[in-house]
Formats: C-alpha cells, structure tokens, sequence
C-alpha cells in the first residue's frame, strides 16, 4: 500500500503536474470572463472599462 502512494505522489506531484493546473486555472478564468462578455450585461461593460484603462495606462507611459 505503502507502494502505491509512494507511486501516486511521485506521479501527481511533479513540476509537471503544477504546470497542468496552472494552465488549466487561468483557462478556467479566460472562459469564465469570455462567457461573461458574451452575456453582456453588467459585467461585461466593468470588464470592458478595465481594459480601456489599462490601455490607456500603458498609452500614458509609452508617451503616446
């Protein structure tokens, strides 16, 4: 028994393994957002005010 853990964690565990839900985490959070723009709706429009000042934060900086 003692085995098998030792053979799961060695599996589960990995650097590999931590890369595979990382990805998988901020997939999530792309479809969760999309899903929400596509709704429309409030959210939408506080998503889309985000990214208007960001980009115009970055316009801000860059001197443009």
């Amino acid at each position: 028994m003692l085995e098998i853990l030792k053979y799961l964690k060695a599996r589960y565990m990995t650097e590999k393994a931590q890369g595979i839900v990382e990805y998988a985490l901020i997939l999530a959070f792309v479809v969760v957002v999309a899903a929400a723009i596509a709704n429309g709706g409030e959210l939408s429009n506080k998503v889309s005010s985000v990214f208007t000042a960001l980009s115009s934060s970055f316009d801000k900086k860059s001197g443009t």
